[in-house]
């Protein structure tokens, strides 16, 4: 009698150890777990919460599991945080107005803002795993009123990732001091009008940011010199017209995106989409294949 005949399984078991490896640390599921108020998560690379205790903000903490580092800061990763148009700042920001949240069928969240006095618009966002190491936000804004060169500002804060560069013409561009405190690489010439607008002049914590040359693709990119891990905050072309950094000794150790900046008119919704990615060493070439894997083939 043929032994894959009566162990067809066991052979089956046994191709798979070979080409993928034994590691029961790795979870199949990616979706997340309702937590309280909050959702837990573990990729079998990653591990941690969104929106611990109910807040607005995206993921925190954050742990490496082979490692046990700590990756996210206090105010988290993919968490929204300032809405702007070329008129006025919208307040509360994001993380202070209140939202609710909802666990879907895929193992996503959908979090909800409900457009108020204060906010003509309403806000959406889902989470979603693409992966064990990247994860998507996908953000929705229905406008209840026009909105000119409309921005949603998202952002990531690390734990001591205090390695930095933009994406510039020829290649990865160091967030070096003496090009500013915070920097900037817009998508193009238009987009450095929609920065200088003045929005950013507008209280609380008025920013100036200083572009310095036009990205050739949507991304940021930063690492830890104590123990290798990296990451890449990134969103397509259409989507996203700047990626914003602080310098290398910025303590805020931080990768931003302005998403949108077009006109939404009222009674229309708009989407983009962004993804977080941490992996280990990613190289200038790896951040290009995360990037085309994610978004397409082309720069911008």
């Amino acid at each position: 009698m043929r032994f894959d005949a009566v162990y067809p399984n066991f052979i089956f078991f046994a191709i798979f150890v070979l080409l993928y490896g034994f590691n029961l640390n790795v979870s199949a599921d990616l979706g997340f777990q309702e937590h309280g108020s909050g959702y837990q998560f573990d990729t079998g690379a990653l591990k941690g919460e969104l929106r611990k205790g109910g807040q607005s903000f995206g993921l925190a903490p954050v742990t490496d599991i082979k490692s046990g580092a700590q990756i996210a800061a206090s105010l988290g990763l993919l968490t929204p945080y300032r809405l702007l148009d070329s008129e006025r700042r919208y307040l509360p920001d994001v993380r202070e107005w209140r939202s609710t949240a909802e666990l879907l069928a895929d193992g996503a969240v959908q979090v909800n803002w409900t457009a108020d006095e204060n906010h003509p618009f309403d806000l959406q966002i889902v989470y979603r795993w693409a992966t064990a190491e990247a994860l998507d936000a996908t953000v929705t804004v229905s406008a209840k009123k026009l909105l000119p060169k409309f921005e949603v500002f998202m952002t990531c804060y690390f734990s001591g990732f205090n390695l930095c560069h933009g994406s510039g013409s020829q290649g990865l561009v160091a967030a070096d001091r003496k090009l500013g405190d915070w920097l900037c690489f817009p998508r193009d010439n238009e987009a450095r009008k929609i920065i200088a607008d003045g929005r950013w002049k507008h209280e609380p914590n008025p920013v100036d940011f200083i572009p310095v040359e036009n990205y050739k693709y949507p991304f940021g990119v930063r690492a830890s010199l104590d123990n290798g891990l990296t990451s890449i905050m990134l969103a397509a072309p259409q989507d996203c017209f700047a990626v914003l950094m602080p310098h290398h000794e910025d303590n805020h150790y931080s990768l931003y995106l302005s998403l949108f900046g077009y006109d939404i008119k009222s009674g229309h919704s708009a989407t983009a989409r962004c993804r977080v990615v941490i992996s280990r060493d990613i190289s200038e070439k790896k951040a290009v294949e995360l990037y085309q894997r994610a978004f397409g083939s082309g720069a911008k």
